[in-house]
């Protein structure tokens, strides 16, 4: 599938890793570095426009080692970009830990996977099929 892109950041556009990677990694395009101290957060932009095809999604989603070795993650995970969205694409990062984390430009902050989606038409009705689970809701399938 073919994706129209405006890159205006110093980077090339995302690109899959490896053969068998399902993101692509986002960039940071800042003029200055960024320091997300514990707890706050911060709206980094990426310089990159795009125009998806109806029908489907991009999912920005945290890189596991920030997350891992920094406690830095993206926090409405996953962030929907929709097709009808024609802005720059941002990515909202907190920082969890209990150290300082600065960001600096070209920093690889976040992964975009783009999916395919459905639209749904609801059907109002006064039941629902019974299955094993039922209303079996948080923690209802055991701990391991």
């Amino acid at each position: 599938m073919q994706v129209k892109v405006i890159n205006q950041s110093k980077h090339p556009v995302p690109a899959y890793a490896t053969a068998g990677a399902a993101g692509m990694d986002l960039r940071a395009n800042i003029n200055t570095s960024i320091t997300l101290k514990p707890l706050q957060r911060a709206l980094i932009s990426t310089g990159l426009y795009i125009e998806l095809p109806q029908g489907f999604e991009a999912q920005v989603r945290p890189r596991s080692g920030l997350a891992f070795k920094h406690g830095v993650t993206v926090l409405n995970s996953p962030g929907t970009i929709d097709a009808d969205y024609r802005g720059e694409l941002k990515v909202l990062l907190v920082n969890l830990s209990d150290q300082d984390f600065t960001i600096k430009e070209g920093d690889r902050i976040a992964q975009m996977v783009i999916a395919a989606h459905e639209k749904v038409e609801w059907v109002e009705a006064t039941q629902l099929s019974n299955t094993t689970r039922g209303e079996g809701g948080y923690g209802s399938t055991g701990l391991t």
